[in-house]
């Protein structure tokens, strides 16, 4: 059988603003990345990590909820002049999340390095 895949924490909130300060440029430069760089990518990186943010403070740090919230939250965004959705902006989070803690995204668990926040 299967092993369940275990949840990934962050840690504690020590610093918002530079927490903040880290993800929204590197959302919005990942999101220019994809496809193309486009003026809505500003707006979806500021909604994300607006979304993110608010979690963290409430004591979100479980990486799969902050997710969740990404995407149930991100429904709401108009999404029709962007290639994105709700799902890949909460991947993308997820995945630079995942990146600053050292872990591979696609492969599990890799060894921790100190994250940029």
């Amino acid at each position: 059988m299967a092993e369940p895949i275990s949840s990934i924490s962050l840690p504690p909130v020590q610093n918002p603003e530079q927490e903040r300060e880290w993800l929204k440029p590197a959302l919005h430069q990942w999101l220019d990345e994809q496809f193309l760089p486009e003026d809505v990518n500003r707006a979806i990186a500021e909604r994300a990590t607006q979304i993110y943010m608010r979690q963290r403070m409430e004591g979100e740090n479980d990486v799969g909820s902050l997710v969740i919230a990404i995407v149930t939250e991100m429904k709401a965004f108009d999404f029709s002049q962007s290639f994105f959705g709700e799902f890949a902006i909460a991947n993308a989070v997820s995945d630079l999340l995942l990146d600053s803690l050292g872990i591979e995204s696609c492969c599990g668990r890799g060894e921790k390095l100190k994250p940029p926040y």
